[in-house]
């Protein structure tokens, strides 16, 4: 589950991670409200799970309630990078000496998790390790042997960060590091992190990445965190039937099975042309009953036009899925025709079952490639 930045604030917050005071807010009126409580100036921030926001004119300083109710008017309904602006984190403005950068993931071809820091933070730490690697100190640290305080200061040191901000920046690397640990994350980010004139060192921003699969470690975490995020009806559909989904505003719904094979998907779509509808990764439960859900929530988008269904069958057999989709079309009342491709484990087999059903509203084809573009033809021909 992917937080978004006042959620990975309050997440911070458990572990003693300094931030800056500040409130959610879902219309204008309660922007002013918050920005009322913790004082001006404030900052009112677009909550997106994408970067650029602040290109994009979804962060914005306000020094008094018109600025607040201009820019939250300006800022709720934005378009950003696909994302549409829903939420507001309304937080009190900070006087920043220095940005810097801090994170922890893990490094799977080591099998160690990884620490980065730099003094080059406020920017995408990408652009930062292509035109200046030697600008971000790498640490590799052990499962077992975990993070001590002494690491810490020579990672610091080799940061080459300001002399002011070490202290403060053991300190929250520790936690940092605890909460990542503790916290069963994937990904926990600080850009930035930053100093202040009067030598303090906090977390004005927050990205964190928590792994599902130790969500049964953690009910307390998951049950405050998921489902507060803003859901469009296609998006709240799909996760009241515990689907993987994510809307978008095109013509072809995308059916896949693992999340690889999905995003492989949406790119051909767009590659050849067309508009995906959605993201959605029907995992390995192809089965007649998460076919119909799968199905189901892609027909209530009026926008969709043709439905590609893209499976390779690995622990998921193609017969199986083929009876699946068999039996959710009868159960569906379909808007848009089916494009489907099978491959991996008995494909044939199940490409067999499909050809008793071919018809205008059930096509199959023999690979990725011709049924993307069969669907974005169907689905109205090239964006």
């Amino acid at each position: 589950m992917d937080l978004f930045e006042y959620q990975g604030k309050q997440y911070f917050a458990r572990y003693g991670i300094p931030v800056s005071p500040g409130g959610v807010a879902d219309t204008v009126d309660e922007a002013v409200s918050v920005a009322d409580q913790v004082g001006y100036p404030v900052v009112v921030k677009a909550q997106v799970q994408v970067g650029g926001r602040g290109k994009a004119g979804g962060i914005k300083l306000a020094n008094n309630e018109a600025e607040v109710r201009q820019h939250a008017g300006a800022i709720l309904g934005m378009d950003i990078k696909g994302h549409t602006v829903h939420r507001l984190w309304i937080e009190k403005a900070s006087d920043i000496k220095e940005e810097y950068y801090a994170s922890f993931t893990l490094d799977r071809s080591k099998k160690q998790h990884l620490g980065m820091l730099s003094a080059k933070g406020g920017v995408d730490i990408e652009e930062v390790a292509a035109t200046d690697p030697d600008a971000i100190a790498k640490i590799w640290v052990n499962p077992v042997a975990g993070l001590d305080e002494a690491t810490v200061r020579e990672w610091v040191k080799a940061a080459n960060l300001n002399p002011e901000a070490n202290e403060g920046a053991v300190e929250i690397l520790l936690k940092l590091y605890h909460c990542y640990i503790e916290g069963d994350a994937t990904l926990v980010e600080i850009n930035p992190l930053i100093l202040t004139p009067d030598g303090r060192v906090h977390a004005l921003d927050a990205k964190v990445s928590l792994d599902e699969a130790a969500r049964f470690r953690h009910a307390d975490v998951w049950d405050t965190f998921e489902g507060l995020e803003p859901r469009d009806e296609r998006e709240r559909a799909a996760y009241d039937l515990g689907l993987q989904y994510v809307g978008l505003d095109g013509s072809v719904g995308i059916i896949a099975n693992g999340a690889g094979l999905a995003m492989s998907t949406v790119d051909i779509v767009n590659q050849v042309g067309g508009k995906p509808a959605n993201f959605l990764d029907i995992g390995g439960g192809a089965n007649a009953d998460h076919m119909a859900n799968a199905l189901s929530v892609i027909n209530q988008d009026e926008n969709v036009r043709a439905i590609f269904i893209n499976i390779f069958g690995g622990i998921t057999r193609c017969d199986e899925v083929a009876k699946g989709i068999v039996q959710a079309m009868q159960r569906v009342n379909l808007n848009s025709p089916l494009i489907v491709r099978l491959d991996g484990t008995n494909a044939q087999e199940g490409r067999a079952i499909l050809q008793q059903h071919e018809s205008e509203r059930l096509i199959m084809k023999p690979d990725m490639l011709s049924a993307a573009q069969t669907a974005v033809e169907i689905a109205g021909g090239k964006a």
